[in-house]
Formats: C-alpha cells, structure tokens, sequence
C-alpha cells in the first residue's frame, strides 16, 4: 500500500495514511462527530507523540490506557472525545493482534469476495456497517484492493463518480462536493423531522 491520499489535505498526514494500512483504518475510526480532514490527521497526529514514523498495533495494544488517553488529550487534541477515542482505538489494535497478528493488510489481502471483505471490516471494533461499507469503497476506488463483488459489497459509497464519503476524495474539489452532499442530507433529515411535527 503506497498511493497518494489526499483525505487530510496535509501533505505529511496524506503520506502516512497512503502507505501505512493503520494509519488509514484509525483515521477511518476518528471519523465521527468531527471534521474529515480532522480525523485523518489524527494517525499522524498519533505518531508524531508517539516519536515514530508509523502506528504499530503491537505497541499501540500494550501501551498503558492512561497514558495512551493522555497522548490523544494533549492540546491540539486528537478528536473531540480523546479519551473515548483511545480507548477505541486501542481495542481495534488489540483485535488485529488478535486476529491478524498485528497486521491491518491481512483484513483485505488474499479476500476472495466484497461481501467477504465488508464482513471483515465489520468486524473490527469500532466499524458498523455504514463506516465498514466507506472504507470498503475507499480500498477499493483509491487503493486498488478490488475483490470481486467490491463495489456492491459497498453499497451506494462504491458507486463510480460519486461524492458521498472520504472513498471519493481526491483534492479539494472533491472534498467540496462529498461537503455539499453531507449538508444536502443534513438539511434534508431536518427537513423530515421537521415535517413529522
């Protein structure tokens, strides 16, 4: 895994989430309730406290809860609820030494179908299906992870030519356009519930 992503719109966090398989998962488990760009800084965020150049799930399971919390509640913080987030994050790298002895590619190498995969993907800690079906359709549009079946396993977010997820951010552009269509649909679950008074 060596492509350009470009889901931080920072340069030294695209890089690290581009090649490293964990970086990209974590980032994927940071997106929620705070800015995409936010939370895909965040594993570069983490590796630069931790002093590495990398996120390793061997180190990031055994390191102390506390003192991991802390690392992800230093100012600027890491997300918006640090401490929850941490311990998320650690209970995902727990899973993979686990499961996969410490190695996030082996979620989606050698897997045979998409449905396969976004069971995988649901699988991990932290992943429900909408969050399993986006990374699904990022691996397979922007990091060539394609088995067969990849892009109905991933729903809508595995269309080609859509704007609805971080799959589909290229550059600023199309961050602008997966923006957009998030506040279409905000406006338009407000629009819903407002109807229903």
């Amino acid at each position: 895994m060596d492509v350009t992503l470009h889901l931080a719109q920072d340069p030294d966090a695209d890089e690290l989430l581009g090649r490293s398989p964990l970086a990209a998962l974590v980032g994927m488990l940071l997106d929620q309730q705070i800015p995409m760009e936010w939370a895909f800084k965040g594993p570069s965020t983490i590796a630069n406290r931790l002093g590495t150049r990398d996120l390793d799930a061997h180190g990031i399971a055994a390191y102390d809860p506390e003192e991991f919390a802390a690392l992800l509640t230093e100012k600027p913080a890491v997300h918006r609820y640090p401490g929850s987030m941490a311990q998320r994050i650690q209970q995902l790298c727990q899973y993979l030494v686990e499961h996969y002895d410490g190695d996030p590619s082996a979620v989606w190498e050698g897997v045979d179908s998409g449905r396969e995969l976004l069971k995988r993907l649901q699988e991990l800690p932290g992943f429900g299906k909408q969050k399993a079906q986006i990374f699904l359709a990022l691996l397979g549009k922007q990091l060539g992870v394609r088995p067969e079946g990849w892009a109905e396993a991933a729903g809508a977010y595995g269309e080609p030519g859509s704007h609805r997820s971080v799959a589909d951010i290229t550059g600023p552009e199309s961050l602008a356009l997966v923006r957009a269509h998030k506040q279409e649909l905000k406006a338009a679950a407000k629009a819903a519930k407002a109807a229903k008074k």
